[in-house]
């Protein structure tokens, strides 16, 4: 006899089956729909900030893991990790002439948690690193995240210039995975560490947006 399958699992099979454009506008929908919810459920948003920031920890606690267990970076992509340690270190200069607070602190800690990961791809696990695959390229992202920046920032009592650079740094970290899923598609392979990284960066970089977005 066959087992009944649950509401969540034939809502998920549907999902599968569709085409990808209805995929995309069934996740805008999404996105939309769980901004709202946040709106009403969390009453301080700064507590989006701080769980974008946790996950993010989490997400570099499980790619250290890989690299120290597996010793090789296979599958990763060293210029998502640039593009991070570019907004983090932006972020931390916003945070240190802005409001230095323990974000800050949190923020010095992925920092040089994603420092020590370059540094592994780099040197320590260069044999392994697929840099033919990681063929995105970064000025793509940095440049309209840039010019984005200087038109659309937040209007605060700050520096006109440090308004800019927190706009730029909350864009930039919105696309950074970007280079990351490229390899993911050049490879045709997703790891399970490298899969689990990439879910926990989604989910931070959306909780981080749903903070800029609701703050706005």
């Amino acid at each position: 006899m066959r087992a009944q399958k649950t509401p969540i699992h034939a809502v998920s099979t549907w999902v599968r089956r569709q085409p990808p454009k209805v995929k995309a506008f069934l996740a805008v929908v999404s996105g939309m729909a769980a901004l709202v919810l946040l709106r009403f459920i969390v009453h301080d948003h700064d507590n989006l900030f701080v769980a974008a920031e946790a996950v993010h920890s989490i997400g570099i606690s499980v790619l250290i893991y890989k690299l120290m267990k597996e010793k090789t970076c296979a599958g990763l992509s060293l210029k998502s990790q640039e593009l991070t340690a570019i907004f983090l270190a932006v972020r931390l200069y916003c945070s240190f002439v802005m409001e230095y607070d323990i974000h800050t602190l949190l923020d010095l800690a992925t920092f040089l948690t994603t420092l020590w990961v370059i540094y592994m791809i780099r040197f320590n696990l260069k044999s392994s690193y697929m840099e033919d695959k990681d063929n995105f390229a970064i000025y793509y992202v940095v440049i309209p995240c840039a010019v984005l920046a200087l038109f659309i920032h937040p209007s605060t009592s700050h520096h006109f210039l440090n308004r800019i650079f927190w706009a730029f740094c909350v864009y930039l970290e919105a696309v950074s995975v970007l280079p990351q899923l490229r390899v993911m598609q050049n490879t045709k392979i997703v790891e399970p560490f490298t899969a689990h990284y990439v879910f926990a960066l989604g989910v931070a970089r959306f909780l981080s947006c749903a903070h800029w977005v609701l703050q706005v």
